[in-house]
């Protein structure tokens, strides 16, 4: 378990007037220059679950659309004996994961019944799978037409895991825009001018298609491959350090591993790319690094004095999210 301290005043205001609500990851109106999720986007002092994810077939790329993506969805598939918060059966309803929604709603429901869960809303509870099953308990019981704003003191016991039938990947979708919120004629100016906000914050980003979970993207004038991998942090690091050591990390020419973050129990390597690699050119070389990758984790011998040392450098590689 890890605590994450946070702060308690997420409705105070920086200035005469109250701070108004964007995404998670845009920046802070109240011009700190900080994300909103590191401003006044915080919640109460909360602990959190290691892996909240943990059970999906799609684990990383639960974390990945999360953490990384500013603009995504993928359909979800409601469990046959799925309740709403009212503890009616769920039935068949359409439901689809999102990254970001306007106004940073936990989620909306369309005028044809079908319901966007945003994946990038703090947590109040400490565990990201509660807090999704909560917003989605109340959505499935909430009038079309209607975004869902769910109370923080709200409590819930189901886990995201209880509602959603995750034993199938997930389809993902990556957007350029947040188009896909509603028909823009039918927006009006407060949740166009959210939608205008939050697509000049996103960055190009795409999913390769070789391999699972690893995201291209272009943050200004850098390029970077974060790739979430379903490996236990010790085993992927020594797989890892035996690659380094020999000279095997790399994705090819210019690129370079520079190192790992965590989330949610998953951790995620990072690439520096050479500008203009783009993300058709990061597929062969994502397959051919996963396949050393593998070799790597069946290789049980000790590790040597020079794969000691990369493991050591690996550890202390701190990747900062922009």
């Amino acid at each position: 378990m890890a605590k994450k301290k946070v702060r308690a005043d997420s409705a105070a205001t920086a200035t005469d007037g109250v701070v108004p609500v964007v995404g998670m990851r845009e920046p802070c109106p109240c011009g700190s220059g900080r994300r909103y999720k590191a401003c006044h986007g915080k919640v109460e002092e909360v602990v959190e679950t290691t892996r909240p994810f943990e059970g999906f077939a799609s684990e990383c790329d639960f974390v990945a659309l999360r953490e990384l993506v500013p603009s995504a969805t993928a359909p979800l598939t409601l469990r046959s004996d799925a309740v709403s918060a009212s503890g009616k059966p769920a039935g068949v309803r359409r439901v689809t994961l999102a990254t970001v929604l306007p106004m940073a709603y936990p989620a909306l429901v369309r005028m044809d019944g079908e319901i966007l869960l945003g994946l990038q809303v703090n947590t109040s509870s400490g565990n990201a799978s509660r807090d999704l099953a909560r917003v989605l308990a109340i959505a499935l019981d909430t009038e079309p037409g209607t975004p869902v704003d769910v109370p923080r003191e709200a409590t819930n016991s189901l886990r995201l895991q209880d509602l959603i039938d995750g034993s199938a990947p997930l389809d993902v979708t990556v957007h350029t825009s947040f188009d896909f919120w509603s028909d823009v004629k039918d927006m009006d100016e407060e949740t166009r001018a959210s939608l205008d906000r939050a697509s000049a914050y996103a960055h190009p980003t795409v999913r390769l298609t070789s391999v699972d979970a690893a995201y291209w993207c272009q943050i200004g004038e850098k390029e970077h491959l974060r790739w979430a991998m379903p490996v236990p942090e010790e085993a992927l690091l020594n797989a890892v350090a035996r690659l380094d050591a020999a000279g095997e990390s790399s994705l090819g020419e210019g690129t370079k591993l520079v190192g790992m973050f965590r989330a949610h129990g998953i951790v995620v390597p990072v690439w520096d790319l050479p500008l203009g690699f783009g993300a058709s050119a990061c597929e062969a070389p994502a397959a051919e690094f996963m396949s050393r990758l593998n070799a790597a984790l069946a290789d049980s011998t000790p590790l040597t004095d020079a794969q000691r040392r990369a493991r050591s450098l690996l550890t202390t590689r701190q990747v900062t999210l922009r």
